[in-house]
């Protein structure tokens, strides 16, 4: 009977740890998910620079995604080519983030030689 009642109470610890594990990463994650695509046509030497709020966090090479989460609030996203030596100046597009939304943009060329973000299409019921 002891050993049994030893097996429920380490059973019981075990839960409480997993349990307070999830909600620290959960707490940790608060804001929401930002994804920037590359477009296919965007050239296979030429890096996407993202700059949020001024500093840069990733150059997204060909197949490849910047995937993270953001703090909530308003933030400047920015996006520009490297090597920019033979390219116009850098976009900017502003994004209030909410916790848990998801926001996806695509990083492609517009007619003028410059990069944009373009929003992409959202679950029902979400907008930036």
């Amino acid at each position: 009977m002891n050993s049994r009642f030893t097996s429920s109470i380490r059973l019981f610890l075990i839960l409480v740890f997993v349990c307070a594990t999830s909600i620290g990463n959960a707490a940790t994650q608060a804001g929401g998910r930002l994804i920037v695509l590359r477009s296919p046509t965007f050239g296979w030497n030429i890096v996407l620079n993202l700059k949020i709020d001024g500093r840069t966090v990733a150059n997204v090479v060909q197949g490849r995604r910047y995937d993270h989460f953001v703090p909530p609030g308003r933030h400047v996203l920015t996006a520009s080519a490297a090597p920019n030596s033979y390219y116009s100046e850098p976009t900017s597009t502003v994004l209030n983030v909410r916790s848990g939304r998801t926001y996806v943009f695509t990083g492609a060329w517009d007619g003028s030689n410059r990069v944009v973000l373009i929003p992409s299409a959202l679950p029902p019921g979400q907008s930036y």
